[in-house]
């Protein structure tokens, strides 16, 4: 998009009579007011799904112990619990199932059957509840010549289980990438012969691994495909089904709520050069946590994702540079009393602002956890500080190195400040030590930010470029290297691969923090994974996304 001049006096205290400014021609809201006019329907049929959840809830508990001694009954349970979307409700249960598991395995007696599947499902489901099973465990499939046997190529299911196994691999495990390897390539080429549901699940899974999936969009898709399985379980899948459909119905009160304060600020009209995507901001933070006990935290962090989105574009789209620096000067000194010298646009964001983080610490002083407030400031300083540094090279021309670039990217991706403000909301597990450590930089946040810095600038450069953007990771490699942007884009693939696997070790225990704090950050990694895979969703947000939005938040499953 070429650079247009837009001329708006009152949008610029003390500029010149004509401003040049960019504009990126945002589409708007594909949502309207549809969630704004949202009111809950039905309280006696919620009352009577509720009863008949505690009553399956306690059927699926009874039917977990009976198979407590059947390795293979188990995993293939807890599988379809988890991929259901249901693990929330178990979670004591499958922890000790798995536990068990893992501390017998290799006692003859407690022997899972040796075919592929269960061998990969064990691993998977061991890996992914942070036990260290041993890949070693593949090599049982491999021939005298060390490849993987052709006889598997005719195992569907076990390529399948063993593909989804590969995705919890760390570094050093030349087996699982081998594994992964001969996985795709022969489900690939046998994908479109398959008849339904396994063709379903593998033509879904080479797309999206479960492991890399926003779990409520994978429960949402498994509930579809587990009703064709010749071996469901009724219970399981009826219970899903009503699970589903009443969290749905929590999400779209919380999100009603939200969308009538994201109305109320007007910022479609009064800043109309940047994104309207507060319930694309919503469906992000469901990917990092869905259940209802989170509630505090998904407020918290679907209003601060929003905020952030028009930060952004003031500093990537509508800004000077001098302007920008008054608006990084009063984030620094956070202080309504700074709004004085901030331009009209500006003054409307810095309040609102403002407005988010005092919300947020009357909830944490109800609570007696105001000390959260500091690290929740001081992530979004950190975060503005490296939006003005980007500004500063945008407006110089500089093209930085791309050493030099991810240095400032990494925290412009805004993972850190995200990882920081999920935590907020959160209850006793979160303590002040681990504020500290998010802000020590561990290596999971920084995998972490490395997906959502490339994955982003891969699928959004061109377009960026287009319109007048600071040069993206893309750009600073190209440059740098004197190579293609084919290599540059295989280059950013290794180093994507690389960082789930960072994330992957760093789960494993015995783990820095507890698990539902790291399991923060890997949600936070999944959504980019979903919303940036092909393209930019969330700028984009009327193709793709849209449909996940409605799946999840509009289309109630058919009971």
């Amino acid at each position: 998009m070429s650079v247009q001049a837009l001329t708006d006096v009152s949008l610029s205290q003390n500029a010149a009579p004509e401003v040049e400014r960019r504009s990126a021609n945002f589409h708007p809201s594909v949502w309207g007011d549809h969630f704004v006019t949202y009111t809950p329907v039905n309280l006696t049929n919620d009352a009577i799904a509720e009863k008949q959840i505690e009553e399956l809830k306690a059927e699926v508990r009874r039917k977990l112990v009976a198979a407590a001694d059947r390795s293979s009954e188990i995993l293939t349970m807890i599988d379809a619990i988890q991929r259901l979307g249901l693990a929330y409700h178990f979670e004591t249960e499958i922890e000790e199932a798995l536990g068990h598991i893992y501390r017998t395995y290799y006692d003859e007696n407690d022997a899972v059957n040796d075919d592929l599947y269960h061998v990969a499902l064990r691993f998977r489901l061991l890996r992914q509840e942070g036990y260290n099973a041993s890949s070693g465990m593949f090599n049982e499939f491999k021939d005298n010549n060390g490849d993987f046997k052709e006889a598997l190529i005719g195992d569907v299911r076990g390529m399948l289980s063993l593909y989804e196994a590969a995705h919890l691999r760390v570094h050093g495990e030349d087996i699982i990438d081998q594994a992964l390897f001969f996985c795709v390539t022969h489900l690939q080429s046998k994908a479109t012969q398959l008849s339904s549901p396994i063709g379903t699940q593998v033509t879904h899974a080479l797309k999206q691994p479960i492991h890399k999936g926003m779990p409520r969009l994978e429960a949402r898709q498994y509930i579809s495909i587990y009703q064709e399985e010749d071996s469901r379980d009724e219970t399981l899948l009826r219970l899903a089904k009503l699970d589903f459909n009443l969290l749905q119905k929590i999400h779209q009160q919380e999100l009603s709520e939200i969308a009538r304060w994201w109305k109320d600020l007007d910022f479609a009209s009064k800043l109309p050069f940047a994104r309207d995507r507060v319930v694309e901001c919503y469906f992000w933070t469901l990917g990092v946590y869905f259940e209802p006990e989170y509630y505090l935290a998904r407020r918290t962090l679907t209003k601060v994702i929003a905020m952030t989105s028009i930060i952004d574009d003031i500093y990537d789209v509508y800004g000077t540079i001098d302007e920008l620096e008054l608006f990084t000067e009063a984030i620094e000194r956070w202080d309504i009393s700074a709004i004085d010298q901030l331009p009209e646009y500006m003054k409307i964001c810095y309040k609102a602002l403002l407005d988010v983080y005092s919300e947020m610490e009357e909830e944490m002083a109800k609570e007696g956890r105001s000390y959260r407030l500091h690290y929740a400031k001081e992530a979004m300083k950190n975060l503005v500080r490296a939006y003005f540094m980007e500004a500063k090279w945008f407006s110089e021309e500089y093209v930085p190195t791309i050493e030099e670039y991810m240095c400032v990217a990494l925290v412009t991706s805004a993972y850190s400040m995200l990882t920081t403000i999920s935590l907020v909301g959160m209850g006793d597990i979160v303590t002040k030590e681990t504020f500290e450590w998010v802000f020590n930089e561990p290596e999971i946040v920084k995998a972490s930010s490395i997906i959502g810095r490339l994955m982003d600038d891969m699928t959004s450069h061109k377009f960026e470029q287009e319109r007048g953007h600071v040069a993206s990771a893309v750009e600073c490699y190209m440059k740098q290297h004197g190579v293609t942007e084919q290599e540059v884009r295989k280059e950013f693939h290794k180093r994507v691969i690389s960082a789930w696997k960072v994330i992957n070790q760093e789960c494993l225990k015995p783990t820095a923090v507890p698990m539902p704090i790291l399991t923060r950050v890997l949600n936070l990694a999944r959504v980019i994974d979903v919303v940036y895979k092909d393209e930019d969703g969330y700028t984009n947000a009327g193709i793709m996304l849209k449909d996940y939005v409605s799946s999840l938040l509009t289309n109630p499953v058919a009971i």
